[in-house]
């Protein structure tokens, strides 16, 4: 079993008109961040907002009489399950998807209001797929896998199609991989079309599934983390989707959270976009200091915007304090009048504002005189933050910060 370049352009044809062509700009600010010219694809723009849409389009056109009547059953974080769900219903194809307890809100509530059955089961994705093909034998469903399938890839792949089209003298694309069908579509396109295009793949630490498997030469099962990038967070890797991998695949890049929850803050700041996690790890992985793009034309995939307000406002405190933007500083300051007052003076003449402050008075100092002041301040970057610490030490203010010695 594989997937040529005949099944992906018949994927295109079969899709068309029913899947948003979204365009790759450029991106000026981006390209200045990066050191290199970025044009982001923007297929957090689909309908349900994700490239899932894709795949899920072409696997519902090829279903015979028989398996349409029935309907179809999936295991999905999120996105898979919108992509079917809003298909499924256009086509007028029984939807039945079975989603992780910790999927996003917004994912949830957007399935439901497509029409689908949604089933909230388990702690991983990997117990939500168990629970889906068991449902699928006893309902006789038709399991429609995320990833590890040809007609899912197929479709996915048709991105890569369209990215070629639009900026023909790409140097390298990177591709977010979660169970790996994205990066194996186009990947295959890219390949055939133009082979000295670099395909490049970005995980999560927390879940870098495709990296273990394809340093171990198998398919590895690895015990995923919680992470801004939800949608990556598989614990497997599709077998079809790894067999591709090893010939489309030029590099696998990690990046944390930190680096995660700054590309989400980046986005929002330098290009207006809301874009999930898992999309914006191609940013995280163009940003890298230790990744040289210089001079090269560099397609990133945007693959979702599917993000949780919740979410999304943690990611952006996170981003602040990864930036050296948003900091906590314990002072060590006399509880007498005037301590708080100077302590305060101090980050005030460096320009720098205080968020909040809070006295910890139960767990200062064995000096009853003493306390410690807790307060979250916000700076421009890492040089002003420097600038408040450097005040601190001159003023004899004894402190301990959550970026003590920190810079990108």
């Amino acid at each position: 079993m594989s997937v040529t370049l005949q099944d992906i352009e018949s994927a295109r044809q079969r899709i068309k008109g029913a899947i948003y062509h979204s365009p790759p700009p450029y991106s000026l600010s981006l390209s200045k961040l990066c050191g290199c010219d970025i044009y982001c694809k923007l297929d957090h723009l689909q309908m349900t907002g994700s490239f899932k849409e894709r795949g899920a389009r072409n696997k519902l056109m090829q279903l015979d009489e028989t398996q349409r009547k029935a309907g179809v059953i999936a295991a999905s974080a999120g996105n898979h399950a919108l992509g079917l769900a809003y298909h499924g219903q256009l086509l007028s194809i029984p939807v039945t998807v079975v989603m992780p307890k910790w999927a996003p809100l917004v994912k949830v509530s957007n399935c439901r209001s497509f029409g689908a059955n949604v089933i909230l089961h388990g702690e991983s994705f990997d117990e939500a797929r168990q629970l889906a093909t068991s449902l699928s034998q006893e309902r006789g469903l038709l399991y429609v896998n995320g990833f590890d399938d040809p007609d899912i890839i197929a479709g996915q792949g048709t991105m890569g199609l369209e990215i070629l089209e639009d900026v023909p003298d790409v140097n390298v694309v990177i591709v977010p991989i979660g169970g790996g069908g994205l990066i194996a579509g186009v990947g295959t396109a890219i390949k055939a079309l133009k082979p000295n295009v670099r395909v490049i793949g970005v995980e999560s630490t927390a879940a870098p599934t495709m990296a273990v498997s394809l340093e171990k030469g198998r398919v590895t099962h690895v015990d995923t983390k919680p992470t801004l990038a939800d949608g990556l967070a598989v614990a497997q890797v599709g077998q079809l989707c790894f067999e591709i991998a090893k010939k489309v695949v030029d590099e696998i890049i990690l990046v944390d959270e930190a680096e995660i929850a700054r590309a989400i803050l980046r986005l929002l700041e330098l290009e207006k976009m809301l874009v999930e996690g898992a999309g914006a790890v191609t940013l995280a992985a163009a940003w890298r200091t230790d990744f040289d793009l210089t001079g090269k034309k560099v397609v990133l995939i945007l693959s979702g915007g599917n993000i949780d307000v919740t979410v999304l406002s943690h990611s952006l405190e996170r981003g602040l304090v990864a930036d050296g933007r948003l900091c906590r500083i314990t002072a060590h300051i006399s509880d007498r009048p005037g301590g708080l007052a100077q302590l305060a003076k101090v980050i005030a003449s460096t320009g720098a504002s205080i968020k909040e402050v809070t006295h910890d008075r139960a767990f200062s100092p064995a000096d009853i005189n003493r306390v410690n002041v807790v307060c979250i301040i916000e700076t421009r970057d890492f040089d002003h933050l420097r600038e408040v610490q450097a005040a601190l030490t001159a003023a004899n203010i004894s402190f301990e910060s959550n970026h003590q010695s920190s810079a990108p």
